[in-house]
């Protein structure tokens, strides 16, 4: 895996069109996608494949059993935890290349257990308005990765 490169991470993805559309994300910048724990969909789910067009071969797909075996084949890098209850923005984590963002499934989000070991790593996107309990999982994605390729410097390789 290159070490300059950020990476998606999907914690028991549960909506095959937003994995389907992080997919097409991930091809568009390079960035690799990460798939944890059981999903909520086959992987030939045709609304999986629709969203993410005919770019499935572009994507550096990975699939693990569990997050813990995925930080501990990573051990040097940085996990973002991502979750509407942290305090942290996203704007303020100040991401470096090699970077892990997680995100929980779509009806749960991360455990709060994980997010106890680790508050200094969780960031959120702030929402104004009460109304709305949380965004849509793929524009999330898209919001920090963007986030984190101009942190980076990596954008201007895009």
């Amino acid at each position: 895996m290159k070490k300059s490169c950020l990476h998606i991470v999907l914690i028991e993805p549960e909506i095959p069109p937003n994995t389907g559309n992080i997919a097409r994300l991930c091809a568009a910048t390079g960035t690799q996608l990460h798939l944890v724990g059981k999903l909520g969909f086959s992987m030939d789910d045709k609304y999986l494949k629709r969203a993410g067009l005919d770019y499935w071969p572009h994507v550096e797909l990975h699939t693990w059993a569990s997050l813990e075996k995925l930080q501990s084949t990573f051990p040097e890098r940085r996990f973002w935890l991502t979750s509407k209850k942290a305090t942290k923005s996203y704007a303020d984590a100040g991401y470096q290349p090699g970077d892990f963002i997680v995100f929980g499934k779509e009806s749960y989000g991360l455990p709060e257990e994980l997010m106890a070991r680790h508050p200094d790593d969780c960031i959120r996107i702030p929402i104004r308005s009460e109304a709305v309990r949380s965004l849509n999982l793929s524009t999330s994605a898209g919001i920090l990765l963007y986030e984190a390729l101009r942190q980076t410097g990596l954008l201007e390789e895009l």
